[in-house]
């Protein structure tokens, strides 16, 4: 049995349409892998965020009850002892670290990449931080600030 020249032509692709739809897939893979990865980091962002906040009123509830701040080393003691708070981040994206004036009526808190997270890749906000005036700041890999943009 033989088939018109037509129907054997019409049951597969041919070179050129296959290879034209494997480049329409590359470039939009090319495309939307490092978009995706941006999208990513930029939401981890929100981790070092809500890490401060929480520590700015964990130490405003601390300075309420014992009129100063929390040192470094009564961050994890529970309330009302300490801040109850672990120095990393929900998801282990961001260490925290914190400095409290030696009268004990100032703090900085920093907060930083975690040395073993894939945010460490974010060369944009590299370091977040806020004190006792809610005075909040950041910066890049090479130290510009980058305040309003990483803190939003």
């Amino acid at each position: 049995m033989t088939f018109p020249a037509h129907a054997r032509r019409a049951r597969g692709f041919t070179l050129s349409e296959v290879l034209t739809a494997l480049v329409v897939v590359v470039v939009l893979v090319a495309i939307a892998i490092p978009s995706w990865r941006s999208h990513t980091l930029r939401v981890r962002r929100g981790e070092a965020v809500a890490l401060l906040v929480a520590l700015q009123s964990a130490q405003d509830e601390y300075f309420g009850r014992h009129a100063r701040y929390a040192s470094a080393a009564q961050l994890s003691v529970e309330p009302p002892g300490g801040l109850g708070l672990k120095p990393e981040s929900e998801h282990g994206n961001y260490s925290l670290a914190l400095a409290t004036h030696s009268d004990g009526l100032g703090f900085q808190a920093t907060v930083r990449p975690a040395p073993r997270a894939t945010q460490s890749d974010d060369s944009r906000c590299t370091e977040f931080s806020i004190d006792h005036n809610g005075r909040r700041r950041a910066q890049d890999s090479e130290g510009k600030d980058r305040s309003a943009d990483c803190w939003r």
